[in-house]
């Protein structure tokens, strides 16, 4: 397997980490052959209850290797087909039922937006900032950007992003929704591991059913969603973590 991006299970954590530094952990064919794998494999696992997205060196993500699009990728039909790779990655991350928390230090840009935002919860430093920054080299957004950004911050905010050479900082993209804590920017890490272990530590299996319950929301009609949501509960209830855990609430 690849090491520009790793994956490392243990105790029911995986880690997936970005490990392209040199690069500003940006995106070549050899990383999206590695991403659809690792993340396929993280969310296929029965051992796996929590995932942690991270990333070597000093920047989360800075979506697609230009450098790389300029000198090896053979025409835009090449480009399109890679973003398809990557795509594989993106949907097993948010279409499982395993809840994921991203550690995003420094910079995200471009694809990595959308990677950030394949996570449930995202963790990123004061010093962070986070942008699309797509046009600014005559491209648009991939990666689920279109996809799940407007869904995150609005129509009319999203808007704003993607025709500015805008980054947004940590504190705004807090206030926007992109992510859900800032921190100190040497303690994101240790942050999202938190997260991952409260996770682990309660009842795993129903917050990443929660996650999948509003992760697949758009895809049924108001109706169709009460009925999954009923069926859900009851699956949930039948399982032998909540019935401990319910014991557990009527003796106290």
């Amino acid at each position: 397997m690849s090491d520009a991006v790793l994956l490392h299970v243990e105790d029911g954590l995986a880690r997936i980490t970005l490990n392209r530094p040199e690069r500003l952990n940006a995106f070549n064919a050899d990383a999206a052959h590695a991403w659809a794998d690792v993340t396929r494999e993280a969310t296929s696992r029965d051992d796996v209850r929590a995932i942690v997205v991270d990333a070597a060196g000093r920047a989360f993500c800075a979506g697609g290797d230009v450098h790389d699009m300029a000198e090896n990728v053979d025409g835009g039909h090449a480009l399109t087909e890679l973003a398809e790779v990557i795509n594989i990655g993106i949907r097993a991350l948010t279409e499982s039922a395993v809840p994921v928390v991203a550690a995003a230090q420094g910079t995200t840009a471009g694809g990595g937006l959308g990677i950030l935002m394949s996570s449930d919860y995202a963790i990123v430093g004061e010093d962070s900032k986070i942008g699309s920054l797509y046009a600014n080299i005559g491209l648009t957004p991939d990666l689920s950007v279109s996809a799940q950004l407007a869904r995150a911050v609005g129509e009319r905010r999203a808007l704003q992003l993607v025709l500015q050479d805008r980054l947004l900082s940590a504190d705004e993209a807090l206030a926007w929704g992109i992510v859900a804590e800032v921190v100190a920017p040497d303690a994101v890490g240790e942050r999202a591991d938190e997260v991952a272990r409260f996770w682990l530590a309660g009842a795993s299996r129903a917050y990443g059913n929660a996650k999948r319950l509003i992760r697949s929301q758009p895809s049924r009609t108001f109706a169709e969603q009460l009925s999954e949501e009923a069926r859900s509960i009851g699956a949930s209830f039948d399982t032998p973590e909540a019935q401990a855990r319910i014991r557990a609430f009527t003796k106290r």
